[in-house]
């Protein structure tokens, strides 16, 4: 029976490659592993599997009665809705240990670093299993893309070190311009639906008894989405209502400026308020030096619920 491998729900670019590059690590040990994917992939994502020449992984959103590897996350609220119907037999993830729980043993590869890729990165050193040239490109863009060009205050040495290897592995002499290719991609925005840009990078949490719905635009400039944000926060209020959630927030990243735009619907924007000690003017505000949603946004929050 085939094991499947799949990255968290609306899928980054860490998820897809991250279940790419695991499954092939887990072939080359005597698995038989599928990548897979919970839902559409983004204009960033499409640009990597272009460039690399990789398929999209297989869309499946039910895994009742399967074998399973996860990556890139931990919370029930990303996973399908039957994963505990599974079997998970590891993890490898880069964030906060969330609410799954197994009912067997399993294998976690969970490291406080800056991409999902650089943690399957040490596990293809640890077994002595050498990485395909196009699976290391994708690996290092993976990494480029969720460390926002090492600029992130979740980037490690660890991680500056794994693109430096898998660069020299795919022959990739600029790193810094591919990853700055890919963001001029990540930025273009125009013709995307307030739908399709709320969700491209959303992730929901459950935090003491309420549920949060966080998403991420990264951009190399603010104003592309000068004519958007009135758009953008009616499709929140649609995300608020159909979810049940508390908040919906939406981080617009400008990774040139270093920081970012949050804009709020919530029932009470004081909380939000209390976590970054900020005053929100038109249910926004801007926040300087915010670049990562992992480190610098959900551990603030969470202590308000």
């Amino acid at each position: 029976m085939s094991t499947y491998i799949f990255g968290h729900t609306n899928p980054d670019s860490d998820s897809i490659v991250g279940a790419i590059s695991l499954s092939y690590l887990k072939n080359q040990l005597g698995e038989d592993c599928i990548p897979t994917r919970q839902g559409e992939i983004s204009p960033e994502t499409e640009f990597i599997l272009n460039k690399f020449g990789a398929k999209v992984p297989e869309l499946k959103t039910s895994y009742a009665g399967e074998n399973v590897y996860i990556v890139d996350f931990s919370d029930l609220a990303q996973a399908p809705a039957d994963i505990m119907d599974a079997t998970i037999l590891g993890i490898y993830d880069h964030h906060k240990l969330g609410d799954l729980t197994t009912s067997t043993p399993l294998e976690c590869w969970i490291r406080p670093i800056g991409c999902s890729n650089t943690v399957i990165k040490e596990a293809y050193d640890y077994h002595s299993v050498e990485i395909p040239k196009d699976i290391a490109g994708m690996m290092l863009c993976a990494i480029l893309s969720d460390t926002v060009i090492f600029k992130s205050p979740t980037c490690t040495k660890i991680d500056t070190k794994a693109v430096k290897e898998l660069a020299a592995i795919a022959g990739i002499e600029d790193y810094k311009a591919l990853g700055m290719e890919m963001f001029i991609v990540k930025s273009a925005v125009q013709g995307a639906t307030a739908r399709e840009l709320t969700t491209r990078d959303y992730k929901e949490f459950a935090m003491g008894s309420e549920k949060l719905g966080v998403g991420q635009l990264e951009v190399v400039d603010l104003s592309v989405f000068d004519n958007m944000k009135d758009d953008l926060f009616a499709d929140m209020k649609k995300l608020k209502e159909e979810g049940g959630l508390h908040s919906v927030i939406l981080l617009l990243t400008d990774i040139m400026k270093e920081g970012s735009q949050l804009l709020v619907v919530s029932d009470d924007e004081s909380k939000i308020e209390s976590a970054f000690k900020c005053k929100l003017k038109d249910s926004q505000v801007w926040l300087d030096g915010v670049l990562s949603r992992k480190k610098q946004v959900i551990p603030f929050l969470q202590p308000q619920f």
